[in-house]
This record gives structure tokens, sequence and C-alpha cells, in this order.
């Protein structure tokens, strides 16, 4: 027996309740001795809901009850002698919660209430020929609903009054013998249930009390996340000294904590704290204090679990500060001090899934590029907002503002007078979600000589060094266009492709042109439910043409000469609801697009904890 989640079992409760009155009014003597030690009512027990789902489906909010799993329907009972019954009950029942409506004089009036109910000759009777049971102001019952304890006390009420009336007014002889027959016949059958309902709320009521005492907060949700990465070139030279890159195997870690907290069950307030020793195998380009770049000399082929750029290896930082709420049903809110803009709208998770999930569960694909087309990755991180706008069920507009030096008071820096993204996408979902197209317009500006969190003053932080030069001294401004797509073929293959183009003006001095292009497909369940195969191909950010009055460092006017390829494949075996492993493979063609560069190929194996 379920813990009293249905009023029709109430309602043979409260049959049961009336025959032990009767019994205790009309026949003392022969029931005294007959009654069980107690007898039962219900109340429910609060519990932390999970918040409602805000419009992204990337955003993550939902707070686990406390209860766990077994707290299904949100009702137990509570174990309550009669007379503590009698005491507390309200004096009539016009006191019931939920827009009581008048007494019901026949079941009839009851709209939901059918001849096929299981129920239906107890709630007849009781409406009928007792009159102790009342319905709601729009002519219904809600049999189906749970009942709370102040509309059972308030129930109880209104049968122990109806009792007192006919005694008082000697006509007892309406209740008859064969129904108090019934009626202890009801309850002693239901005495077990009841005697195991009591022992189940006092265990729930135990364990509750525990969780209450040692939990770290109601509204906050605690996400971990753990990673170990073994991680090797097998091939390629540094693009600047070419010469081999150094082909050592390390084993390197990662550990973020973000803190999800929920103040109304429809906003989300996430706290981002980590630190780690990944190093990138692509990493950064060259700059004046390390004329060589990274490992490989370029930013091709970088990976996206390396820890941060700019702080030292293994330091906790605060990696992200946002806040999200819905002020209207279909408008998202995001307002973050610190995070990655195009993360924040949701764009790339949306549109490319099985490439990038959101930061609460992990990412997927191995390297950045595979994860994001070039015209999310300008932002950089930094502060901004964001609005997530439903336009109907299949359309949704997204604006975001993003500066990644925003917290810079310094000249060429801050909220408004420093590098900063403006961002504008439409995306079209299909009426079941296997299809999404996605276009997106950004307009981006960074003044000269200044250095986000990715390293560069300028660029998507991926691809050919060319494109993630400036000029030196002068800003640059970039009007950046995207077209997204992700098609679900079947349960077990879906594609997603993307083409970007990029217009970049060196104030002063010219243009240039980037582009980039990129086509995955996804293996969900290979081989093993929850596993996840993927590859993907595309050409990174280079560029494309460039203005002879530009110098980027090639020479004036001079563009990539080559064509760069990205060629990845990943396979990703989940050895429990909270391990993955994931080996992979990432080739890079002609490396800073130049052809005179060897291939490069590395391995990487993500071994992903979450807690």
């Amino acid at each position: 027996m379920s813990n009293f989640r249905w009023n029709y079992r109430c309602l043979l409760l409260l049959l049961s309740l009336l025959d032990i009155i009767i019994f205790l009014v009309v026949y003392p003597a022969k029931s005294k001795a007959e009654l069980p030690k107690s007898d039962a009512s219900t109340v429910q027990i609060e519990v932390n809901k999970a918040p409602e789902a805000v419009i992204n489906q990337t955003v993550e909010t939902s707070i686990a009850p406390l209860s766990g799993k077994k707290a299904t329907n949100n009702v137990t009972g509570q174990v309550t002698p009669v007379s503590q019954l009698l005491e507390v009950a309200p004096p009539t029942s016009k006191k019931a919660p939920n827009n009581a409506a008048g007494q019901a004089t026949s079941v009839s009036q009851l709209s939901d209430v059918k001849p096929t109910d299981w129920a239906f000759q107890a709630l007849q009777s009781l409406v009928e020929r007792y009159g102790v049971i009342t319905g709601y102001a729009d002519g219904t019952f809600k049999g189906n609903r749970p009942l709370t304890r102040y509309e059972f006390a308030a129930g109880l009420n209104a049968a122990l009054n109806r009792i007192n009336e006919l005694i008082g007014t000697s006509t007892t002889d309406l209740v008859k013998r064969e129904d108090l027959d019934t009626l202890k016949k009801l309850q002693e059958e239901y005495s077990p249930e009841l005697a195991q309902l009591r022992g189940r709320v006092d265990t729930l009521e135990a364990r509750t009390a525990k969780l209450e005492t040692t939990q770290f907060s109601t509204t906050t949700k605690l996400i971990g996340r753990a990673q170990i990465v073994l991680a090797s070139v097998l091939a390629g030279n540094n693009v600047i000294t070419k010469r081999p890159a150094a082909h050592n195997p390390t084993l390197q870690g990662l550990t973020s904590l973000r803190l999800n907290t929920s103040f109304n069950g429809k906003d989300s307030l996430g706290i981002t704290l980590s630190g780690g020793s990944i190093e990138s195998l692509g990493q950064a380009p060259p700059t004046p204090l390390n004329p060589t770049g990274g490992l490989l000399g370029t930013y091709e082929g970088r990976s996206a679990d390396n820890a941060s750029i700019t702080f030292p290896r293994n330091q906790i930082i605060l990696g992200g500060v946002r806040y999200r709420f819905l002020p209207l049903p279909n408008t998202q809110v995001n307002i973050y001090a610190l995070s990655d803009g195009a993360s924040e709208i949701g764009l790339s998770g949306p549109i490319n899934p099985y490439f990038e999930s959101s930061s609460a569960t992990g990412a997927n694909g191995i390297s950045r590029f595979s994860r994001r087309s070039l015209v999310y990755n300008y932002g950089d991180s930094g502060a901004g907002i964001a609005i997530l706008q439903g336009l109907g069920k299949q359309v949704q507009l997204g604006l975001a503002y993003s500066a990644p030096n925003g917290n810079n008071p310094t000249a060429n820096n801050g909220f408004f007078k420093g590098r900063y993204l403006a961002l504008a996408q439409l995306i079209y979902y299909s009426s079941n979600r296997n299809f999404r197209l996605a276009a997106t317009y950004v307009n981006t500006y960074s003044p000269p000589n200044t250095i986000g969190f990715s390293g560069t003053n300028f660029g998507p932080a991926v691809g050919s060094n060319l494109i993630n030069s400036t000029v030196p001294g002068a800003g640059t401004v970039g009007n950046l266009y995207g077209l997204q797509t992700f098609y679900q073929i079947s349960p077990k293959l879906a594609i997603d492709a993307w083409v970007s183009y990029a217009a970049q003006r060196y104030l002063g001095h010219g243009d240039g042109d980037g582009m980039d292009w990129a086509v995955g497909l996804a293996f969900p369940d290979l081989f093993k439910e929850g596993a996840l195969g993927g590859i993907l191909v595309g050409m990174e950010p280079k560029m494309i043409s460039l203005s002879k009055g530009v110098d980027l460092g090639a020479g004036a006017g001079q563009a990539d000469k080559d064509t760069s390829l990205h060629v990845e494949a990943f396979y990703q075996y989940k050895i429990s609801d909270n391990i993955e492993i994931t080996p992979g493979l990432i080739w890079i063609t002609a490396p800073n697009s130049d052809s005179g560069n060897p291939d490069s190929l590395f391995a990487w194996v993500r071994t992903l904890f979450r807690f």
C-alpha cells in the first residue's frame, strides 16, 4: 500500500474512524476492548522540490530532494491519537484549505467522480447518507490529489459533527448496524497497513532529521569533477623552431567544484572553483616572453581540458560567477561577473551537444576546436550579460554582451571601454528536437596592447598563428558570421556541421578575412549503452586574405598560404554513472597552415570522475 497518496484510500480511513467514534459513543461497552491502540492521519512532509527548468537545456539548477529516490509521492503518514486529532481539528470544515466549496449533497455534484471509480460507493455513502464530504469550488473532488493533514482534520471534524447531530436529535437509527459492521471490518482489514505505515514514517522522519543536521545547504547543490589525463605528442615539429617536438608522455590532473544555488526554484547562482596542471599540447603561439610558443608553437590542436594559461599550475582560481533567472516564463537572463560568454548563453552546447556538453557534466570532444565554431571563440572569459528569449516552442533568440577585461579599471579596459563582444543568435528547433539550425553574428573590438585570459589580444585562440595575431599598437575590430546545424539521424547516429567567416579590421592599417569549417559524426551508445564515439574533420581558423598594408608577422599582406586540416577521433567509455574514460587522437595536417611543416599527431586519454 502506498503512503496514502490517494484521497480514495483516505475515504476508507475516514469510514473506519467513523466506526471508532460511533462505537465509542453508541456502543462503548462492546467496542472499548476492540479498539486499536492508535489511529492514523496523513501529513505532508515538505521536501526541497527541484527548481523548474530554465529555458536553455544546458542550464543546470536542480536541487536534489532531501528524502532521496524513495520519496516519490511527497506524502507520508504520521500516527496521531484520536484525542489529539479532536483537539487540533478546526471547529468547522469551512477552514479547509484550497478554496473548499460548500457541502456537497449528491455525489453527482462532483464532476470528476465516476460510477466506475473503485471507491464510488464509499464516497456516495459519505456524501448522500452522512453528508460529511466537501467538494471544491470548481465542483470536483480531486481524488487523485495528495491529501494534507489540515484537509483530513476538516473532513474528520465534519464527520464528528454529523455523528453528534445524529445522536443529539435521537436519530441514531439512521446509522445502520450493518454499516457499522462493514466499517469495523474495513478498519480491521487496514490495521496492518497502518502499523506498517507507522514504522515507515518513523524511519523516514529519523533519516530526514539526520540529513537536515548534516546537509550542506537546503538550496545548494555541489557538483564536482576531477580529470586525470595521460597525453603525449606522437609526431610533429614546433612550427617556429622547425625542430621535432618532445615526445614525453605526461600524467596530469584538473579538478573543478561548482556550487549551484537556487533561491526561488526558478533561478540559479553558480560559483566555480578550479585548478590543475594539464598542459595543452596545442598551446599559446609565440610571444615576446615565450618566442617559441607552446610545445608545437601554435594553437592548432589545442586541447580543451587544459589548465588556465594565465595562472600558475595547481592554483585554485575562481573560474566563474554567474546568476540566471527568469523574469518572464519564456525569458532567461544570465549575469556573469566572470565566465565564458559563449558558454553562458548556451550557444554551442545546444548546437553541438555530443562534442560539447554542459560545464557541469563535462565536455566530450578532446580539442577546443571540435567543441566550438570560430564565431564563439573571440569572447574569452570575462564579465557580461546574456538574454535568451523563446519565440514560440521552436525558435529562440539569444543576445549577449561580454567584456573579457571588464574587471580591469585601467585605460583601454573596463566593462564598456575595453575589449568586448556583442552577439546575436537565432536558433530553430524541429518539433521533436532532433534538428537544430543556428545563425550567429558577433561584433567584437580589442584595444591595442591588451591581453585576455587566452593569452591573445584578439582572435579565437584556436587555429593558425596569423588568425590570432594583431598589428602592434593598433586596435582590432571583427565582424563574425556563423551558421551551425545538428541533426539526430537515428538514436545511434548524429551529424553536426558549421562554417564561420571573420571580417577583421586592423585600425589604421587594413583588413583581413578568416574562416573555419567542420563536420562531425557522433555515435551514441557505441558498443555499450552510455558510451559515445566521435569523429570530426575540419579546417581550424586561418587567415585566408590580408590587405597589403597589414603585417601580422609573416610579411606585409601575407596570409596563410596553405590549408591545415584537423582530424579528431575519440571514444568515451562509460565505466559507471560517475566514471568515464576517453581515449582519442588529434591529427593536424600542414600545421600552422604551412605544408612545409610535417603533420602533428598526439594522443589524449582522459579519465573523468563526477561527484
